[in-house]
């Protein structure tokens, strides 16, 4: 009865939330901007919203940059950061018409041509620019050729979770959760369908997950998630970087490069460092659209020699 209880609950919830949320996505994008600039000005200069972190964030990643360059840098993260809320929010009721105006994919042919030849496509990026309308690029595909996936770790809270889901399938895409992702690639391989997966693998890995150091802005040594690139050899996936620009406000490109084919032949740790260093390459050339306020180094190398067992190489 409680479960019932609490599915009943979340059910409600989920409703409470999105219908004031979809109404606001109505309204005209400049309104939206409007609001994002007032947000930039809550945000940064009231709450301060962990703008110490942002700040160290920098310092470390650009030591060669003046104050005022950094200082820069840091208002132009924020302002993308409220334009980012905002731009999911329209994500809500966005028309496919406009979102193609929007959110262009470019040099999408190699991908295409890996799938025509039965191969699924793993698609790299990272929480850069707009990461939450790169699911909008079965837009940009013919879904007869193959389909567009990508993997997410479901939200403790039910109703956050269908929310956050009913946004990223909008457009085609298919969630599929973390947990799941062998069997819904081995269900799909035996129906004879290609699919295109998408891997946000930026993320700090947990200690038990950490397999993989290397340098990344000016970090000697930062820990670098590697479970995307296990699944991507394990199914012998053609692996692709997705390279994000900002055009103008409220307009992205996405490029389709190509890192490797046939991954499984490749060798261990080999596409996670090519992702790396386009990932790299990618916020260097605008370093104000990358998600500075996430604690991307706070595991460090030397903690983690201290957690290792020198005998089995695992975590204690």
């Amino acid at each position: 009865m409680a479960k019932k209880k609490d599915n009943l609950f979340y059910r409600a919830l989920y409703y409470i939330i999105l219908v004031p949320l979809y109404a606001v996505s109505l309204l005209p994008m400049w309104w939206h901007y409007f609001w994002s600039d007032v947000f930039y000005l809550l945000i940064y200069r009231v709450v301060r919203y962990r703008r110490h972190v942002v700040r160290r964030n920098l310092t470390a990643s650009f030591p060669d940059k003046s104050e005022p360059e950094l200082r820069k840098i840091e208002k132009e993260f924020y302002h993308y950061f409220c334009d980012l809320l905002v731009e999911t929010v329209k994500f809500f009721s966005i028309s496919p018409d406009e979102m193609r105006r929007r959110m262009k994919f470019e040099q999408i042919e190699p991908v295409v041509d890996s799938c025509r030849r039965g191969k699924n496509c793993a698609i790299y990026l990272g929480h850069y620019g707009n990461w939450e309308w790169i699911s909008t690029m079965p837009l940009w595909f013919d879904p007869a050729i193959g389909k567009c996936t990508q993997l997410y770790h479901p939200l403790e809270n039910p109703a956050m979770d269908r929310l956050m889901g009913y946004i990223r399938q909008r457009m085609g895409s298919i969630n599929i959760p973390v947990e799941q992702s062998v069997r819904h690639f081995v269900r799909y391989r035996q129906q004879g369908i290609p699919i295109l997966v998408g891997f946000i693998a930026d993320q700090v890995p947990h200690w038990r997950n950490i397999h993989y150091w290397t340098p990344f802005l000016n970090h000697p040594k930062t820990p670098i998630f590697t479970g995307a690139e296990r699944l991507t050899r394990q199914f012998d996936m053609d692996a692709y970087y997705v390279h994000i620009e900002r055009l103008r406000r409220g307009y992205w490109k996405a490029t389709c490069v190509l890192m490797a084919r046939d991954c499984k032949q490749s060798k261990e740790f080999e596409i996670t460092e090519i992702y790396t260093r386009m990932l790299e390459q990618n916020i260097l050339e605008a370093p104000q659209y990358w998600l500075w306020t996430h604690n991307r180094w706070k595991r460090t190398y030397e903690e983690w020699l201290t957690k290792i067992d020198s005998e089995t190489g695992r975590i204690k």
